[in-house]
């Protein structure tokens, strides 16, 4: 009787009890595995949080448009216009592995073309992406490989095939496009559950281990070398899923064979494709800390050790990514938008806000933020990522999506086809708009919103959910003991302060949410159900509640934006503008000129046969107004900039001049002296501060995300009293 009363009492404590309890963490507590979600299994190490499979976060609001435009735009498109996605004797599409265009373009468009139709559920899509995925399931061969034969080769297409090429190509496998093909398969499984994945790749994963260790990712194979980190992250993937400790085992095999990220002071000869410094610089002694300084390569090759610390435990391989990561940005990201000026590869002496960055190392770097986000629970990757989604990424598209810019940087005064080698480390038209240059780019960009979307949600270890990422969506997940929820975030974040999250559950149930405050905001405001929660709530932690939550519970999340300005004192003491996530830049005017994509696009660029390369122009951009302003500065920021808010653009889409729905108005003077140089960019910024004699003007900026021609660094007057 007295036991059977304690029952009663537990029991009416987990149903009645567990009253409101609201924590401030720095992270995300691993004592416990989610009973709902694949989770690592030991002996890896607990990831602090768990992705959603693809499909369970709906956007809405203006990420939703984009998804929209990607879909009636490029993203959407390629299939009929890219020549590496012709479907006629295609390499991935052979039983055999034999045909063209063999390499890393289809899965790079797939794997983002894909998740655009589950994450939308379009029917459409969905079966234009499952021919592919057919294709790739039906040709693994007898001993366990997929995809193309000579996967360097089909690169070239028909065109450029000689026996001598092919014949070279047989030494050794080049298994980087696979990489690549594994994320279209996993997102495949998490969408379908078709259990031919999980066979496809412990065959294939059984053929990697057979073969000689000196033979896998091979050296004479450049890109699978660098980018051996996502093999790894998918054998860790497929292990979690089937606990065959045999992965682990070729997990070790391919860290080994992997470009070494863990290991500083390399030598040069293991650099490629910088050796064009300025005359009469020698090589500083920091640049071997970094093992390769293309910027894609780093982009998505700098994660490597910290996705080998789930595996080996040693916290200095998690401390190796952070090094990596703080390496770059000292030396090469001393400006505005979260990225680095690499142009294609980093060089000593190009280090202004002029250098850009590769359309693929932003979308890499995205990714990257996301794995490292949900492996450590660090806000400082959940920052990163909305500051390179909401300032870097939107001005490298087109606002219809139908073209992309391979190049594109904080200070960017002309967008045209000229080349402007040796200033931009690319010999081509690489700064304006096509819709067929660049085919890495061109098929690669499409991830960049899909992945963006699937990780604004995690789960979590403790059978709770958390809100990392913020943008308007709809989530549904499983939390607590069995309870399925819908959680829709309305907002329009980041260009507005107030995030309010509606629940609804099945069952009325005691579970964790956790919501994430931005290291920028430091007067937040939570509410529950409208009662305002007194409670300190400190920058660049995670608030967790944990109480009986029901349909119909509401939290409103007040983030208020301040201004606060970044100097760039390794830059020649430039500054940037921020408001709360947003940086602001100088609105130029854009005259735009439409141009032939034939006559503009690189050497290598193709489309498919019959293609109306009318209906696909390429667009210059040419500034029609001054740009070259310093910002005056007082000590008020108030007294510098006045904040002017505009109504939410009726297309929902707030990344062009014409519509954002804010902007800043800011005293400054022209600079006579900063012009254009001799290789057509924008000059390089001076030492700050600048004496300037012109007369007072007040200027606008905008956000940076909704300038395609933009000054993000700006240098600052000295003031004469």
């Amino acid at each position: 009787m007295f036991k059977n009363f304690h029952i009663i009492l537990l029991t009416f404590y987990l149903l009645f009890g567990c009253g409101e309890r609201i924590i401030i963490t720095d992270s995300i507590e691993t004592n416990s595995i989610n009973s709902h979600y694949v989770s690592n299994r030991a002996p890896l190490q607990p990831s602090k949080l768990i992705k959603l499979p693809v499909g369970s976060i709906k956007p809405e609001g203006w990420l939703l448009e984009y998804f929209n435009r990607q879909k009636n735009g490029l993203s959407g498109n390629l299939g009929n216009i890219s020549a590496w996605l012709d479907k006629e004797n295609n390499a991935w599409l052979s039983e055999t592995g034999e045909g063209n265009w063999g390499w890393e373009e289809v899965p790079y468009w797939l794997k983002g073309f894909a998740n655009i139709g589950y994450i939308l559920d379009d029917k459409e899509i969905i079966d234009e992406a499952n021919i592919w995925i057919e294709a790739v399931i039906n040709n693994q061969r007898e001993n366990g490989y997929f995809g193309p034969n000579f996967a360097w080769e089909s690169y070239f297409g028909e065109d450029y095939r000689t026996k001598e090429r092919e014949d070279t190509a047989r030494k050794s496998l080049d298994f980087w496009p696979n990489m690549i093909m594994l994320y279209c398969l996993q997102s495949y499984y998490e969408y379908s559950n078709d259990e031919r994945v999980i066979e496809l790749m412990t065959r294939y994963f059984k053929f990697q281990l057979s073969i000689n260790e000196k033979d896998l990712l091979s050296e004479d194979k450049y890109w699978h070398r660098m980018r051996g980190g996502d093999n790894l992250h998918s054998i860790l993937w497929l292990y979690n899923r089937t606990g065959d400790e045999w992965l682990l085992t070729l997990a070790e095999k391919i860290y080994r064979r992997t470009a070494p990220w863990d290991s500083r002071g390399n030598s040069l000869d293991d650099i490629e494709g910088v050796k064009d410094k300025k005359p009469g610089m020698d090589w500083p002694d920091w640049y071997g800390d970094i093992i390769n300084w293309h910027n894609v390569n780093i982009a998505q090759g700098f994660r490597t050790p910290a996705q080998y610390y789930l595996l080996s435990g040693n916290p200095k391989h998690l401390n190796a990514t952070y090094d990596n990561f703080n390496i770059v940005r000292e030396y090469f990201g001393q400006v505005p938008g979260g990225m680095f000026g690499s142009d294609e590869n980093s060089r000593p002496g190009y280090d202004d806000p002029r250098q850009g960055i590769e359309l693929c190392g932003i979308v890499e770097q995205m990714n990257s933020d996301e794995h490292l986000l949900r492996i450590t629970g660090d806000i400082f990757w959940a920052d990163h990522v909305e500051n390179i989604a909401f300032n870097s990424y939107p001005a490298t598209v087109s606002p219809d999506f139908k073209a992309i810019r391979y190049i594109t940087s904080p200070n960017m005064v002309i967008s045209d086809s000229e080349i402007h080698s040796p200033g931009i480390h690319n010999w081509g038209p690489f700064l304006n708009f096509n819709p067929f240059s660049s085919r890495c780019c061109q098929h690669n960009h499409t991830q960049g919103w899909p992945y963006f979307a699937e990780n604004l949600w995690m789960a979590t270890p403790d059978n709770g959910i958390a809100s990392v990422i913020y943008s308007a969506s709809t989530v549904n997940a499983i939390v607590g003991n069995n309870t399925s929820i819908s959680i829709k975030n309305k907002t329009n974040y980041p260009f507005d302060d107030n995030l309010n999250f509606q629940i609804k559950v099945n069952q009325s149930d005691v579970f964790p949410i956790y919501f994430r405050i931005p290291s920028w905001s430091s007067e937040s405001e939570l509410r529950i159900n409208g009662k305002k929660i007194n409670t300190s709530i400190k920058a660049g932690k995670y608030i967790k509640i944990k109480r009986r939550w029901s349909s119909g519970d509401i939290v409103d999340l007040y983030l208020p934006k301040k201004l606060y300005i970044d100097t760039w004192k390794k830059n020649h003491n430039s500054v940037s503008i921020n408001y709360g996530p947003l940086t602001f830049s100088l609105k130029i005017k854009e005259n735009y000129m439409k141009k032939s994509s034939e006559e503009t696009a690189i050497f290598d660029s193709k489309w498919q046969a019959g293609i109306d390369k009318n209906q696909w122009p390429t667009y210059e951009i040419y500034p029609g107004s001054s740009w070259n302003y310093g910002l005056i500065l007082n000590e008020e920021l108030a007294e510098s900039f006045e904040i002017v808010n505009r109504n939410w653009p009726k297309d929902n889409f707030p990344f062009t001049q014409e519509s954002v729905p804010i902007y800043i108005k800011a005293k400054a003077k022209k600079i006579p002296d900063w012009k254009i140089d001799q290789y057509k960019l924008v000059g390089e910024l001076m030492d700050s501060p600048v004496i300037s004699e012109e007369e007072t003007e007040t200027i606008e900026l905008i956000p940076m995300g909704a300038a395609r021609l933009r000054i993000s660094s700006f240098p600052v007057i000295k003031s004469i009293k």
